[in-house]
């Protein structure tokens, strides 16, 4: 897809607003405005807690901030947990693009529930790990076929099988270049496996358009893998008579980023939902590549989607005017409680389900 083409992509889904309060066979479900209510926890001279998990005890939760850094939540107070880069002397900034190469850019969080290690996709320094304890995460893949991995997005865990997979946003566009993926219509990225055992990295999916959230099915007969700027979700088959194939598991009305599974297996989507033509006038959007500033004004309404096994939409939480809330990149279900993360925000909102 060439940028012209991408260019009346965008235009397109923002002219048409999407009412997401709908009944249809499969889609059942009420869209609340519950997100603007929803308590703020402000991370304090931090920003960008893109993804958000808990330990095999329940604590937390964890975060990876922008400037390289994960922190723990401890109740009233947040503590330096972990860092991805050794390298960290000019790393003081809450953010700083220019040295997210040098400090790292933690993104997607898992635990591994059976050793306690916490695996990190960093978006420049590939995939870590890192102990039970913290300090400083162990690179385990930085390279594929000799090759770095560009930009290292989200990650799930088969703490049964001892697999990991993860995403390779693109293989030529870095994190700070992301909108320069969005404008030439990129279709790089990668969905990985890689096995403990034998160290070895497989590619399951290539050609996906900004691969970004993972998530592996209750039973492990699937994996879930987001394509942002096709506003979708893929599934790919691990088990079954479809093994080794995929499908489409959920078209969206806007961009999904991280997905996160709950303890009944259905999945909760953070999404940027698509608002109406109004915006396109005030941010520009016609004219490519976009900047940031024309983005964030764009007016993509922050979601919270919950969707079934089988792809069916049982529930959406949103802020409709986006008074609190300009940006969501994961929302994880705990304990009756949803927590919601920004790659940009400095804080987190949780919100009682």
């Amino acid at each position: 897809m060439n940028a012209s083409n991408l260019s009346l992509l965008i235009i397109s889904a923002l002219i048409v607003s999407v009412n997401l309060a709908y009944d249809s066979s499969k889609n059942v479900f009420k869209s609340q405005n519950d997100l603007s209510k929803s308590k703020i926890i402000q991370l304090k001279g931090a920003v960008g807690p893109e993804s958000v998990a808990f330990d095999p005890k329940g604590q937390g939760p964890y975060v990876g901030v922008a400037d390289g850094r994960i922190l723990k939540w401890r109740g009233s107070f947040w503590v330096n947990f972990a860092v991805t880069s050794s390298n960290r002397k000019n790393c003081s900034m809450p953010s700083a693009p220019e040295l997210e190469h040098v400090c790292g850019r933690p993104l997607g969080l898992r635990f591994d529930t059976k050793t306690g290690e916490l695996y990190i996709a960093d978006a420049y320094l590939g995939l870590q790990v890192v102990g039970p304890k913290g300090g400083l995460a162990t690179p385990l893949i930085q390279k594929f076929k000799g090759k770095p991995l560009v930009f290292t997005n989200d990650v799930d865990i088969d703490d049964h099988d001892d697999v990991i997979y993860f995403t390779d946003t693109s293989t030529k566009y870095q994190r700070r270049n992301y909108l320069d993926s969005f404008s030439s219509g990129d279709k790089t990225g990668m969905l990985m496996k890689y096995v403990k055992s034998t160290k070895k990295v497989t590619v399951l999916l290539r050609g996906l358009a900004f691969a970004n959230g993972v998530a592996l099915s209750k039973n492990r007969s699937f994996v879930l893998v987001a394509e942002t700027t096709n506003f979708r979700i893929l599934r790919y088959w691990l088990k079954g008579p479809l093994v080794g194939t995929h499908d489409t598991f959920a078209e969206l009305p806007g961009m999904p980023d991280n997905i996160r599974i709950n303890s009944k297996g259905e999945f909760w989507i953070a999404l940027q939902a698509i608002t109406s033509q109004s915006s396109i006038s005030d941010s520009n959007l016609g004219k490519l590549p976009l900047t940031v500033q024309q983005l964030y004004k764009a007016q993509l309404r922050p979601t919270a989607m919950k969707l079934s096994e089988d792809g069916g939409i049982l529930e959406v939480l949103e802020d409709s005017k986006s008074e609190t809330l300009r940006s969501i990149s994961q929302a994880e279900e705990k304990d009756g409680k949803l927590w919601i993360g920004s790659v940009v925000l400095s804080f987190l909102r949780v919100c009682r389900l």
